[in-house]
């Protein structure tokens, strides 16, 4: 005889027993924003693309010359007072842009100049070269030398440095004296921008305003950090450090979410708890530090050696400090 069939609901009950159910996995939130932004940095047009930009930008330079020139010569035919007032105009305008010109390709010779340093300090320190160090150190010297947080720096450094009779130990002096206080500048701006990005795209729900967040501030961050250690750059300098960041960061896939990064925010288990915008804002803010720190080893006159290279984790958790529960750390362990 057979068993009668069981109640529907009781066998709803059976199939929808959750310890019965696959386990879900843990999805993590990536960063979109700050993707987004590595992804705009990094797109580069193919040769022809650059060509026809090139040619389109000539002709409209052209075009508008002529224009310019038309408009100016008919005024003047027609009265002289308001020709000679759009003459004088157009002057200004052509000077105004040699000036910009000016003050970009300065920009470029500061960021060359603090390249310079670099590479000429590691091939110091790689030979032990005490007056290629002291070329060096006189370089250093000569940058900061209008800097009033580089003072203090500058005096212990010129008291000590005839006493040094080591590459090495020079450039650690010169290191520690004159860039301690940068650095910690410097930390300031990233947290602050990192604080930023994950603030908005946690409270803003829309995903063209958190790229646009992250664009701005991270491209805001890096000419910070270049102004802060004597690279000041001006608009295409600060794109193209911008693009030699992101460069820097792609080739070695610091733009990924890797555990270090999981365990520094709050714990991977934490972070899939979070609501997804939350998340993605904790995320964002963590790469936005890492960036920061990358355009800190590009804009640093000095490779990291004397000082302590700042941890990703350590500036994640200042610049993040409140925005993830207290405890989670611990929870995750």
């Amino acid at each position: 005889m057979s068993r009668p069939p069981k109640p529907f609901l009781e066998e709803m009950d059976e199939a929808a027993d959750p310890s019965l159910a696959d386990p879900v996995p843990d999805v993590l939130p990536e960063g979109q924003a700050m993707q987004a932004v590595a992804a705009l940095a990094q797109a580069r047009g193919s040769g022809l693309t650059r060509f026809a930009i090139w040619a389109f930008g000539a002709l409209f330079s052209f075009a508008l010359s002529v224009a310019t020139y038309d408009f100016v010569t008919g005024l003047l035919a027609r009265n002289v007072v308001l020709g000679w007032i759009a003459f004088v105009l157009v002057v200004l305008a052509v000077l105004a842009g040699l000036f910009l010109a000016l003050r970009e390709w300065g920009a470029f010779l500061r960021l060359r100049r603090l390249d310079g340093l670099r590479a000429q300090a590691v091939e110091a320190r790689v030979q032990a070269d005490l007056k290629a160090a002291r070329r060096v150190v006189a370089g250093l010297t000569g940058i900061y030398s209008a800097r009033g947080d580089t003072a203090w720096g500058r005096a212990r450094l010129a008291e000590r440095e005839g006493e040094v009779m080591d590459a090495d130990a020079l450039l650690a002096l010169a290191e520690r004296e004159l860039l301690t206080t940068l650095d910690a500048e410097a930390r300031l701006v990233i947290e602050g921008a990192a604080r930023q990005v994950a603030t908005v795209t946690a409270l803003v729900p829309l995903a063209l305003a958190d790229v646009a967040t992250a664009a701005v501030a991270n491209l805001r961050m890096i000419r910070r950090i270049a102004e802060i250690y004597g690279g000041r750059s001006g608009s295409f300098g600060s794109l193209k450090l911008l693009r030699r960041v992101f460069g820097s960061l792609v080739a070695a896939g610091a733009l990924a979410l890797t555990d270090d990064m999981i365990g520094s925010v709050a714990g991977g288990g934490v972070l899939s708890k979070l609501s997804r915008r939350f998340g993605e804002g904790v995320v964002n803010g963590a790469l936005t530090a890492r960036v920061g720190l990358a355009a800190m080893e590009l804009c640093r006159p000095l490779p990291f050696a004397a000082l302590e290279r700042p941890a990703v984790s350590s500036l994640v958790k200042r610049a993040l400090a409140g925005m993830v529960p207290r405890g989670s750390g611990r929870q995750s362990d």
